[in-house]
């Protein structure tokens, strides 16, 4: 998402479990844009790791092989319900699970980001819907909460209505950083990102601000 800022890319590196992780990239969710995948080589080619991709409308073979051979799973944006769609079909949500389980960074962006959590508000449709995730992460979870205008107005209704569940809403370049099922840090890649946790209580809508970390350069001091 920032080809110019590796901030948060160099963060999910510093948390593989080993000092030159394979990286792969799933990019279901723009049905595999050849743009995107290589947006991410150039990205990632840049680092210490070893970077892939998993194309599922191109690749097939031992999905669970190739999964368990990854340090890194790096997930990216476009169509959630379509990926989720397809990643059910074809056994690849259990198999992440799994991964998960065994010590695998599960990572990505927007569509990446919410896919985790047990409910995300998604525009999928073409209008900002509730919908179920995958449920590795309790709650919800919204991106793009500063960079598209109905972002906010949207999760807050959805979460005073009980549509959505209480969850975390994420300005772009703000990042949750879980280990398990619970939050160990907030970060991010631009100073004035910010995480928000919203819930609904007595039938208003708090909104509660988190500031993140803002993660150094490779040049800060």
């Amino acid at each position: 998402m920032e080809p110019d800022n590796l901030r948060l890319d160099r963060y999910i590196l510093q948390h593989a479990r080993n000092p030159n992780p394979v990286v792969c990239f799933l990019p279901t969710a723009s049905g595999d844009s050849d743009g995107y995948i290589v947006r991410f080589y150039a990205a990632f080619g840049s680092l210490l790791c070893r970077p892939r991709h998993l194309s599922l409308f191109r690749q097939t073979g031992d999905l669970e092989s190739f999964v368990s051979e990854c340090d890194v799973i790096y997930v990216g944006g476009g169509n959630t319900r379509n990926m989720l769609a397809i990643w059910r079909a074809c056994g690849l949500d259990a198999i992440l699970r799994r991964a998960w389980e065994s010590g695998t960074v599960l990572c990505g962006v927007s569509a990446g980001a919410i896919c985790w959590f047990e409910q995300g508000l998604t525009d999928s449709a073409g209008s900002l819907d509730p919908m179920t995730c995958l449920g590795f992460l309790p709650g919800s979870c919204s991106p793009h909460y500063d960079g598209e205008p109905g972002r906010r107005p949207a999760y807050q209704a959805l979460i005073q209505q009980g549509a959505l569940t209480a969850g975390y809403a994420l300005d772009d370049g703000a990042a949750l950083h879980y280990v398990g099922d619970l939050i160990a840090r907030v970060v991010s890649s631009r100073p004035a990102a910010r995480a928000f946790h919203v819930r609904a209580e007595a039938g208003a809508v708090i909104e509660e601000a988190v500031q993140p970390h803002f993660l150094p350069s490779t040049t800060d001091t």
